[in-house]
């Protein structure tokens, strides 16, 4: 990380604190006991799709500000060292980085549209948590907010790390893109089985039980209290260690997805982060219509796989003239024709006859 690299970044997380201790003082006083509805989940939701567009409107227009570039060799330089598909044919280096931001900004979107896609899985099992472990409905916004601050950690780490990764050992691709596709298969495979999480098996409960004191019931919305003078954790702060293990676990499959778009940490960084800040307010918004679109989960299963198979064949992919606007396009017809299919052919209530 270069000096350039670093204050673009400081400034990034220093804007992304704010936004968070914002959120948090408006819903501060809410947290004791607030049920989110829907119409202020869209609202939130909305807001945050609109940061994430801001900052598409700021790398479309100053993209080479993240890495400092200044002159055509440089430019060239990062465009090679991350492998955006760019082609340079002139020596004007405001063309170039004419080029360069446009194609920059692609990526991030992109990787934006997929982490936010794929989020949708990650609500799903987090819904089930929530009905599994009997949290009250109250409290659902405080444990998400507290989740996405660790999960911004985790995910800063994962990623740079596997960038790492990537740049010394080119087969980890292959590999991330073999993961990809079993996953969509599996999805494609269980997409229609009711999932269940059972409390007493899980491994995080097994091991909260086993190694710290965990207070035997509810307290309102604290994670720990108390009691003779000893500390306890709660049952709800146990729950929170279940959902960061379950967003470490998505995110296995999440950011090698956004690796096949672009191998630029810092844009898979921030289409991450963007997407996990939106993630709270899409669950309250997908809690209450997650019946209706009963076709995604399929969509995710072929965007998957679809995705697993252009990061094996990126390289020949790229020879054949292959874009990140052509993965755009992709991702959004998949998607477009899940949620299209899910309200063409609504799923059919089940009626149970009394014999």
């Amino acid at each position: 990380m270069n000096f350039n690299e670093f204050g673009f970044f400081s400034i990034f997380l220093v804007f992304i604190i704010a936004v968070l201790m914002i959120d948090l003082g408006v819903f501060k006083s809410r947290d004791k006991g607030h049920v989110i509805g829907f119409k202020e989940a869209g609202i939130w939701t909305a807001v945050w799709v609109f940061f994430a567009l801001c900052f598409y409107v700021l790398i479309y227009f100053h993209g080479e500000l993240i890495h400092g570039i200044s002159n055509n060799q440089e430019l060239k330089e990062y465009a090679q060292q991350y492998g955006h598909n760019i082609r340079f044919h002139s020596q004007d280096f405001q063309v170039n980085l004419q080029k360069y931001d446009r194609n920059l900004s692609l990526e991030y979107i992109t990787g934006y549209l997929i982490e936010y896609a794929l989020s949708v899985d990650n609500i799903f099992v987090m819904i089930l948590l929530f009905m599994a472990f009997g949290v009250n409905e109250k409290y659902y916004h405080r444990v998400l907010f507290w989740g996405i601050l660790g999960a911004i950690i985790m995910r800063f780490l994962f990623i740079f790390v596997s960038a790492a990764l990537i740049q010394r050992f080119s087969f980890m691709l292959y590999l991330f893109g073999g993961l990809l596709i079993f996953t969509g298969i599996r999805m494609f495979i269980t997409r229609n089985k009711q999932e269940k999480v059972d409390p007493q098996k899980n491994p995080i409960v097994k091991f909260t039980a086993k190694y710290f004191a965990v207070y035997p019931r509810y307290v309102r919305h604290h994670f720990w209290v108390t009691k003779n003078h000893k500390t306890l954790i709660t049952p709800l702060f146990v729950v929170l260690l279940v959902i960061e293990v379950s967003d470490i676990v998505f995110a296995v499959d999440s950011v090698p997805a956004i690796f096949s778009v672009t191998k630029d940490p810092y844009i898979v960084f921030f289409s991450n982060i963007f997407a996990i800040l939106g993630l709270r307010s899409l669950f309250f918004l997908v809690m209450n219509i997650m019946h209706v679109f009963h076709y995604l989960k399929t969509g995710l299963s072929v965007l998957l796989t679809v995705i697993g198979i252009k990061m094996i064949f990126s390289d020949w992919l790229k020879d054949n003239g292959f874009t990140t606007a052509h993965s755009l396009y992709i991702i959004l017809f998949i998607l477009t024709v899940s949620i299209l299919a899910s309200i063409i052919f609504p799923k059919k209530k089940v009626e149970k006859v009394i014999s």
